[in-house]
């Protein structure tokens, strides 16, 4: 999704997932987005192999029904993308890769913290 239809989604009350690591979420993020650092040594590919990876899900909301948007820093940052694939592969069923991720969101001016 793009940074219009995320901030759209998260007006609603949509959770918002920051997967970068813990610093870079300390620095800034995107306002009332919840830290679930994604640890990644597989492959930058869409074949990657999530065994290699490292994902808390005990962060995300216990119900799977749940909303959700999974952000990164995009580009060279595939964290958002594998832990979106990874999400709905444990069953969630409404999952928001936002591909442009914080830059984007920073770009527009929108809130963060």
């Amino acid at each position: 999704i793009t940074a219009d239809k995320a901030k759209e989604l998260h007006e609603k009350g949509v959770v918002v997932v920051d997967a970068r690591v813990a610093n870079e979420y300390a620095e800034a993020h995107i306002k009332g987005a919840i830290s679930v650092p994604y640890k990644e040594k597989s492959a930058k590919a869409a074949d990657f192999d999530a065994s290699q990876d490292s994902w808390d899900m005990s962060k995300l909301p216990a119900d799977k029904n749940t909303s959700m948007i999974i952000y990164c820093n995009a580009g060279e940052c595939w964290k958002s993308y594998k832990a979106s694939k990874m999400a709905v592969k444990a069953g969630y069923k409404h999952v928001y890769w936002f591909r442009g991720g914080y830059p984007e969101w920073k770009s527009k001016g929108y809130p963060t913290e």
